[in-house]
């Protein structure tokens, strides 16, 4: 489905509801499957999150998981430990080209057993589950935390639990940080200290309700909406001011951008504020939250304000090559963007183009990120349906906002 989005002056204060972050969802699967009594409340309803469901679900021998990278890392752990079940994991196209290779060998490491069906350090994968030789295990930190949640998800169920040495810096911590949270909210000990990760074992853990924060990702839209808007206001619930997820930095990022942050119980209200001084801080690292990368270039873009954005490498390996898609995409719309494997840097500018189609890659977060643009401009966003990978009803909550999403058949 392509979508037009017309050139709208300003959006109508509104109340939304944002879907469970697929984050914690996924995390907190891993862990239902491993100790049943678990409760989850607030599921994420995305494309990724009934994936990992069907997945964990299945009793056949291949899965196939799509686009769905947290998925892809996070069962072949999960499955690696399985004793006696043999599982081939697969996936798009573009998953086959996103490497496993670390997590891989890191499981190995404890002594599981998983070979390459194609391509060495890619999926497809075939694992034959085995119970762990070893509790200790060494890997690079610098590449995805999700290798490392990963193996923190499966290391209670295991006799001895498990030691993880981390080699370098630590990419993305507050997703290791949400990990060890979630765990210790479910009763599983651990701790994070001078790179090295120790999970005890765990034979049982507390029973009863764990609720999933709405996604922050997800509220990074409505930030740059907000951002570009005029003096309005948008609620955003469930939220809670002691997040574990590393994208809630946006509440500190976005003053910078005229919007201000106001907590409420469960909710988030994020308000235009006049007359601010845009600019962001140069080299604002966000190492530890590279998703909302996309939305904060598209943000300065859009108010015609510079940004030199830093800690990008992980966008590489991402959908797509998230830094040369953003690239190339707004200098499509007027803009000038350098790149390199872990930078971006935007120049200032005041003209945007108009009615330019942005294809998304198969990349959720590109559509989205510039879809805030319809109030500078009109646009088209190709395969739009996209979105449904973490954020089914955000078309539906655009018009809610009073943006004008049409269908549009023929996009030269």
């Amino acid at each position: 489905m392509n979508l037009k989005l017309q050139h709208i002056h300003n959006i109508e204060s509104n109340t939304l509801q944002i879907t469970g972050s697929k984050s914690e969802t996924n995390r907190l699967l891993i862990l239902q499957s491993l100790y049943p009594n678990i409760k989850i409340n607030n599921v994420s309803n995305s494309d990724d999150s009934e994936l990992m469901q069907k997945a964990l679900q299945s009793d056949e021998v291949v899965i196939d998981i799509h686009h769905a990278g947290t998925a892809m890392r996070f069962l072949t752990a999960y499955f690696a430990v399985k004793e006696g079940k043999e599982t081939v994991l697969t996936g798009s196209k573009r998953m086959q080209e996103r490497p496993i290779r670390i997590l891989v060998e890191a499981l190995q490491q404890i002594g599981c057993e998983i070979s390459y069906e194609k391509n060495h350090g890619y999926p497809p994968i075939r694992i034959h589950g085995k119970q762990p030789t070893s509790n200790k295990v060494s890997l690079q930190a610098n590449v995805s935390s999700q290798y490392i949640s990963a193996l923190m998800l499966i290391a209670s169920s295991l006799p001895n639990g498990l030691e993880i040495f981390l080699e370098g810096k630590v990419t993305s911590v507050p997703y290791i940080n949400m990990t060890l949270s979630l765990l210790s909210e479910a009763g599983v000990e651990g701790a994070f200290k001078n790179n090295r990760i120790t999970i005890k074992p765990c034979d049982k853990v507390l029973s009863g309700n764990i609720v999933v924060e709405s996604d922050w990702s997800s509220a990074s839209y409505f930030y740059s909406i907000v951002a570009l808007s005029n003096n309005v206001s948008v609620t955003l619930g469930s939220y809670k001011a002691q997040s574990y997820q590393g994208d809630s930095a946006l509440a500190e990022i976005y003053k910078n951008l005229g919007v201000v942050t106001t907590f409420d119980k469960n909710t988030i209200t994020l308000t235009k504020v006049p007359d601010t001084i845009l600019k962001l801080p140069e080299g604002l690292d966000l190492s530890n939250s590279p998703d909302i990368a996309q939305t904060i270039a598209v943000t300065c873009f859009g108010l015609g304000i510079g940004c030199y954005l830093t800690g990008l490498h992980t966008l590489k390996i991402k959908e797509t090559d998230r830094l040369e898609a953003l690239k190339t995409e707004i200098e499509k719309l007027g803009g000038h963007v350098h790149v390199t494997n872990d930078t971006l840097r935007l120049a200032p500018g005041s003209a945007i183009k108009k009615d330019i189609s942005i294809p998304t890659y198969n990349d959720h977060r590109m559509a989205m990120a510039f879809a805030p643009l319809a109030l500078r401009t009109s646009l088209y966003i190709e395969d739009a349906n996209v979105v449904s990978k973490s954020y089914p009803d955000f078309w539906l909550d655009l018009g809610k906002l009073g943006f004008k999403v049409l269908e549009a058949s023929n996009i030269s």
